[in-house]
């Protein structure tokens, strides 16, 4: 129901709250499952449960809303499905903390109530995060909201590790991995945040075991020296190839170990002689494969050393380091200590350094699975990334990707299906244990949380029933939006796994965008505390302020700096337009939808705001549709602010506060027709307000989320009514800068004298004497061709005419001239700068016609200005 008055301030808190519950209720989000309609479909990323969401969950997830919304609009059968991951080592380790605090461990509880307790943080987190999805105007179908571990996902994880299985692309072996001893689990190669800290080369001299002499070389990590198994030189290195074959003694343990020779050597590095651990390093672990040494792990899972450290066993490994270090210096073993600064690895979860550690895992052979979907990307069912530069990154990366290390040392996660026969050691892999449990171990571990999240777009859907409705009408998926740091973790492993096991794309685009920066330029941290909590801003300016700035401040791909300025500044934005909706349904009368009519005469004001309606109709259109959220926001704002208020209202007041009944009719259904669309085109980015003002509005229908998107309506085309109406803004723009420069308020009138030089100038501006004579206070206005230049008077030169306004008690002739004679430079500046480039071979050489031919336009146009200020600087000179 319409409702007739507007408060005098919008208060955003009130209006959110009010509409949220309305579209909740009112089932406006919900997926239409309407065949006759084309699906589109966006699923959230889903959010881990393990705190709030931040900034760049908020611009995440503002651009879905947007998306959703203006397709929901346009006619698709809209689904955006909600959902949260579980995120295995990042609630463990959440629950452990809040459980340490109460003087409880996870081993104390045991498997089953520690994972009663990771369920209840679940629920409380969860409750946190919807309440915030809410605050920012998510449009989601809450009925069929998913999590990484609820029944159904699980199945379909299940299906998937057996299948993979069965086709020998996921193996057990022991291998090195990325080890976290703070959390005490493997972690992959893209958990691991580099970091360069100040550390130290420590050379030293190994002695042969015949007493020959010494081989020198160097380690960053002398405490692994005690697990080496050999020492290795490059095949063709001819410094050492008499030492081929030969042992040396390892310090301190004793062991006796050889000198091989292997292709992975440096030569040019340091001495060319390197130290083999294969139980510490990957590389050292291939090379101990080729050679067949063995494996010697000398630390715990906890980076404690253990046994096989001798007597360092117990210690922690960095002090292991300082200790081996003393006693390697006693024995004449270290013979130099040189700073260096290295890039270290860190865990990205709890920020340990990480241990290159041997262990026996679960891994995905990934070379057939990254193979097909290099393969896709060739074809025209590939994935299309927005910007396109983003492909060449996920191509690389597939190109030379690793196996995946898949399991975790967790309790919080997919428990893998497999189990161990506690006598013959045999593997059994399925969804159900064995019949004769008794005799069988489960793996303890779980899966990597990335494995449940690669099946996102398909297992939210029903998969693996192949047949389940929502998989049949909204799989695959339309557009991912997703930042560019999770390329890796998470878009390759979707396209991958979908591909395996639906034989399509998961999704039709990918929008990437940046990362959240403060207006530093910085990355918002915790210890640097220039972190912004998105609720804050909401709670300061409303979600509409915070989306708006969000969707257009940057294009795709980019970073966006925060600035509270920004946030400010978009408040002011939405206060300008509930400013000039209150003062257009003020001026309405009552009027209802069905009275509105724009069949009656318009004047030139109205074919222009109609005109520039369906180009601005066209433009945002286009833009969104490319994802050019900045570029379509900045045209709706220029719209919005410049035509509309700006322009628009202001001459909608002469017929409004008229005599002419018919052009008021006319004015009140123009107001009410555009800003009926400009409600329309603005809700995607500012859903709140312009659900609060349309519903004000004459309108049809319950809710602008379900009104039908603008499109162009030719009958209201007026070409010739751009340019006309350019001639009068320019001539009113020309008398109010004059004003300015001489301090002449508005309320003060002055003589206008405009001379044309051009035949359609004139006739324009002639016809439309009622807007120039108001908005320039004119007590006496004329309108001639090449008019003679009154005596000290103001002038300005505009396209197709020169304006003069007789001054004489305000203007200082020389003060005049030298005016004009900046003017002057100004125009010969870009006379000079356009002849430039229409003079440049390679630039009329590639350049398409039309922009050749404006080229040519503006260059006429700048000398036509600047031989009319030359002409009145002689003038004013005489």
């Amino acid at each position: 129901m319409q409702e007739l008055s507007m408060p005098t301030k919008y208060d955003p808190q009130a209006t959110e709250e009010k509409w949220y519950e309305f579209w909740v209720k009112g089932g406006y989000f919900k997926a239409d499952e309407d065949d006759s309609k084309e699906p589109y479909t966006i699923v959230i990323p889903p959010p881990n449960v393990t705190g709030k969401l931040h900034l760049g969950h908020a611009w995440d997830t503002t651009l879905q809303d947007m998306l959703t919304r203006m397709k929901r609009m346009q006619g698709y059968d809209v689904l955006y499905l909600p959902g949260m991951d579980h995120a295995g080592i990042a609630t463990q380790a959440k629950v452990e903390q809040k459980l340490r605090a109460e003087g409880k461990s996870r081993h104390e509880l045991g498997r089953e109530k520690f994972l009663e307790q990771s369920w209840e943080w679940k629920e409380e987190y969860a409750a946190t995060i919807r309440e915030q999805w809410s605050k920012l105007g998510l449009g989601l179908d809450y009925s069929r909201e998913r999590f990484t571990l609820d029944e159904g996902l699980s199945d379909a994880v299940q299906e998937v590790f057996i299948n993979l299985y069965e086709k020998g692309l996921i193996y057990r072996g022991e291998y090195i991995v990325n080890w976290d001893p703070q959390t005490k689990t493997a972690v992959s190669d893209i958990e691991v945040i580099y970091k360069d800290i100040e550390g130290a080369f420590y050379h030293f001299e190994y002695p042969l075991t015949d007493g020959s002499g010494t081989v020198g070389l160097a380690t960053t990590r002398p405490e692994t020296m005690l697990g080496d198994t050999a020492i290795a030189v490059n095949p063709k290195d001819e410094r050492y190839a008499h030492l081929v074959g030969k042992t040396i003694t390892l310090p301190i343990v004793g062991r006796e170990i050889p000198i091989v020779a292997d292709d992975y050597v440096d030569m040019e590095f340091g001495t060319g002689v390197v130290k083999i651990t294969p139980a510490h390093d990957p590389n050292d672990f291939e090379v101990g494969n080729r050679h067949d040494l063995p494996r010697v792990l000398v630390m715990n899972e906890d980076g404690t050393m253990n046994e096989n450290a001798g007597k360092y066993a117990g210690l922690d490994r960095f002090e292991c380091r300082k200790q081996i270090v003393e006693d390697l210096k006693e024995q004449g073993v270290l013979v130099k200590i040189e700073p260096h600064l290295h890039s270290v690895g860190h865990s990205e979860r709890s920020d340990a350094i990480i241990e290159p550690y041997l262990s026996m895992q679960w891994f995905v052979k990934m070379d057939p699975l990254a193979q097909a979907a290099v393969e896709m990307q060739a074809g025209e069912g590939k994935v299309n990334f927005v910007p396109e530069r983003f492909e060449k990154t996920y191509l690389r990366w597939m190109d030379n990707i690793r196996d995946w290390c898949i399991s975790r040392q967790l309790w919080w996660g997919h428990r893998i299906p497999a189990w161990y026969h506690n006598e013959t050691k045999e593997i059994y892999v399925g969804k159900d244990a064995p019949k004769d449990i008794e005799n069988w171990t489960q793996d303890e571990d779980v899966l990597d949380t990335w494995f449940s999240s690669a099946l996102w777009p398909f297992s939210t859907m029903g998969w693996p029933d192949t047949e389940a409705p929502d998989f049949k009408k909204y799989f695959p998926t339309s557009t991912l939006v997703t930042g560019y740091d999770i390329i890796f973790f998470w878009v390759s492993r979707m396209i991958f796994q979908s591909i395996e096991f639906t034989g399509e794309r998961p999704f039709q685009d990918v929008l990437i965008h940046g990362l959240i920066r403060d207006s530093e330029g910085r990355k918002m941290s915790k210890s640097l505390g220039n972190g912004i909590d998105p609720m804050d801003v909401i709670e300061k300016y409303g979600a509409d302020s915070l989306r708006w700035f969000l969707a257009t401040g940057s294009t795709p791909g980019n970073d966006l700096r925060f600035y509270w300025e920004k946030i400010e500044s978009t408040w002011n934005f939405s206060n300008k337009l509930w400013n000039a909706s209150r003062f257009a349904l003020m001026n309405m009368e009552g009027l209802t939808y069905d009275e509105i009519d724009l069949s009656g005469e318009k004047s030139l004001a109205d074919e222009w705001i109609l005109t520039r309606l369906n180009v601005t109709i066209d433009d945002v259109t286009r833009l969104s549709d490319k994802y050019e959220f900045g570029e379509a926001g900045r045209v709706l704002y220029n719209f919005i602010w410049e035509d509309f208020c700006n322009w628009y209202i202001e001459m909608a007041k002469l017929p409004l506060y008229g005599e002419d009944e018919a052009a008021k009719k006319t004015t009140r259904s123009i107001l009410a027709y555009v800003l009926d669309r400009i409600m329309r085109l603005m809700h995607p980015f500012m859903p709140f307000i312009t659900e609060e003002i349309w519903q004000h509005l004459p309108h049809e229908g319950e809710s602008i989320t379900r009104a039908a998107w603008p499109t162009r309506n030719d009958e209201f085309d007026f070409p010739a009514a751009v340019p006309a109406f350019e001639a009068v803004q320019n001539v009113i723009r020309s008398v109010r800068n004059i004003r300015a420069e001489v301090n002449a308020p508005m309320s003060k009138e002055i003589q206008l004298f405009i001379s044309t030089s051009d035949d359609a100038v004139q006739r324009d501006l002639a016809s439309n004497l009622s807007y120039l004579k108001k908005f320039t206070n004119a007590s006496e206005l004329a309108v001639e061709r090449s008019m003679k230049a009154p005596e000290k008077a103001m002038s300005a030169i505009v396209t197709g005419a020169e304006l003069f306004i007789p001054l004489a008690d305000l203007i200082n002739i020389d003060e005049e001239i030298a005016r004009l004679k900046k003017e002057l430079d100004k125009y010969t500046k870009e006379v000079e700068r356009v002849e430039k480039k229409l003079g440049n071979p390679g630039f009329v050489g590639k350049a398409p016609a039309h922009v050749i031919d404006e080229e040519k336009a503006k260059a006429q146009d700048y000398s036509d200005k600047r031989a009319a200020v030359e002409a009145r600087i002689a003038e004013l000179s005489k």
